[in-house]
Order: structure tokens, then sequence, then C-alpha cells
């Protein structure tokens, strides 16, 4: 699934495209893409018309689109493989469109949402005063936020006695990482991803924070990670991240820092990728 870096990517282009436009309607092509928006895919497009698109936001790996003068937002849902697209009107549809939004203002492009295995969708929500849609409201800042606080998270990460890979991938605690930058932040720390929480000190919480923070930094710079054609930004141009991954999907190959073959174990139902040289396994 997409992370930080990839959703970032994709909510720029939306800021730039998409952005204090006005909806003049919007088009659902498969229901399952608004079963979040429990009231149905009519009234989900009936609600949007009119409406102008406020500032894209995101907080870790939710993207959202406001709706300028209401307190509603458009929740995306990028599942597995899902995309938001700004395409021209006169675009042949992609085999796997599901809503289509069009817009008032003769500048020629819709935005189009599609998503081949339907794990994805859009639906409509109040949001909280602090612009979040509600059902996200419990969700943590992402390191990359600047009211992320690094204080409270090194509290949080002590109390929930926990081992250091399930700690970064709890949205609440920390939001945005997933599993790629997960093992690459531990791979930077010289962390095992099985290192219980209890053992972190300020000085490497701090440091496993600014591992984090560098290396998605350095994703959004090439536009995220894509391993396929699922995963790119609403021009449809995959990221290229993946030609700098350090131990993400390098089972067997020689480690970047001292040569040792890099390990996979499966680990709740996906796999962790470390050097077992430089990430060491803590004591049992």
């Amino acid at each position: 699934m997409p992370e930080l870096p990839e959703v970032e990517v994709v909510r720029r282009g939306l800021e730039r495209w998409v952005a204090q436009r006005t909806v003049a309607d919007a088009e659902v092509l498969h229901p399952r893409a608004v079963r979040r928006h429990v009231a149905g895919a009519d009234d989900f497009a009936h609600r949007l018309k009119g409406h102008r698109i406020g500032t894209p936001s995101r907080r870790g790996k939710y993207l959202w689109l406001p709706l300028e003068d209401t307190h509603q937002a458009v929740l995306a849902h990028l599942g597995m493989s899902g995309q938001l697209l700004v395409q021209p009107h006169e675009l042949a549809d992609e085999k796997h469109l599901r809503i289509r939004v069009r817009f008032a203002d003769g500048l020629g492009t819709e935005l189009r949402f599609v998503d081949q295995r339907t794990f994805g969708g859009l639906s409509l929500h109040d949001t909280t005063p602090d612009g979040l849609p509600d059902v996200i409201a419990h969700i943590a800042r992402d390191p990359l936020d600047p009211l992320f606080d690094d204080e409270l998270f090194h509290q949080a990460l002590r109390r929930k006695r926990t081992t250091i890979k399930r700690a970064l991938l709890d949205q609440s605690l920390i939001s945005g990482v997933g599993n790629i930058y997960a093992d690459e932040a531990l791979w930077r720390a010289r962390v095992h991803y099985e290192r219980p929480t209890a053992t972190f000190t300020r000085p490497r919480t701090a440091e496993l924070l600014g591992h984090a923070r560098d290396v998605m930094n350095a994703a959004l710079d090439v536009g995220g990670t894509s391993f396929d054609s699922l995963y790119v930004n609403v021009n449809g141009e995959s990221g290229y991240f993946d030609r700098s991954l350090d131990a993400y999907g390098r089972e067997g190959l020689p480690c970047r820092r001292c040569g040792t073959p890099m390990s996979r174990r499966a680990w709740m139902n996906r796999s962790s990728y470390f050097c077992p040289k430089c990430q060491r396994a803590p004591r049992s």
C-alpha cells in the first residue's frame, strides 16, 4: 500500500491541478468505490456538485479534499491500487475507472479515481474543528508534520511495551510509516525490528525519527516508491525510489554497509528485511 511519500506526491499534484476548482458534476461508475459513503452513490455525487475544492490535505497515509464553505471533506482511500488522476476530457476512460469528477471552469481536465482491485474508494465525511475528516481524528501526526512532538512520541513508545516495528506501524502513535519505510529507517538506525520499545533512550528515539524523516524526504524527492504501474502521481508517472532502497526487497543481496547478505523474515503477514550483522536481534 502507498505510504506517506507516495500519498504526499499525489496530494501535491492535486493541490496544483484540482484546488480551487468547482465541481460541475460527479459520476460513480462502480458502487464499491463509494461503499464507505453510507448514503450511497447518488447521494455522494449530488453532495459534491457545486462545491469548490479547497487545498488538499494529508495526515500520514490519509488524503482528503476539503469542500469550501462546508464542514465536510472527501476522504480518499487509495488501498492497494487506487489512483487519483487528472486527465483531459477527451482521453479514453481507463479500464478500471470508478469515479469521475468534472469541473465548471472549462480548463479541459477532470479528476478520475481509478482502482483495479477496488479496495480503495472515496467518501464524504464531516470534519473536526481542526479540519480532519471525523473518521480519522484518532490518527497521530506524521514525522514530517511540523507539529509532530518528538518527546510525546518517545514517551508513548516507552509506555507501549511492544517491539519497535510494531510501534512504527501503529497509526495511533505515528502515522505515515508503512512496511517499506519502517524497514529502511530501521536499517539506517542499525536497529532490529524486534527490539523492545522499552529499551529506547531519548537519543535513540531521536536518531530513529531522524532516519525516518530522511528516508521519506529522499523518497519524496523522486516521486516515491513504485514497484509497478499502480503507484503513480496525478499525471500517471511512477516514482523511482525503489532504486535507492537499502533494505526492503533486498533479500540475499549484500548489505550496502557491511556486505553481509540481507535477510527476510515473515512478520505479521508481511516481510521484514534487515541485515543480520548490522541489525543484531535482541536477546530473548
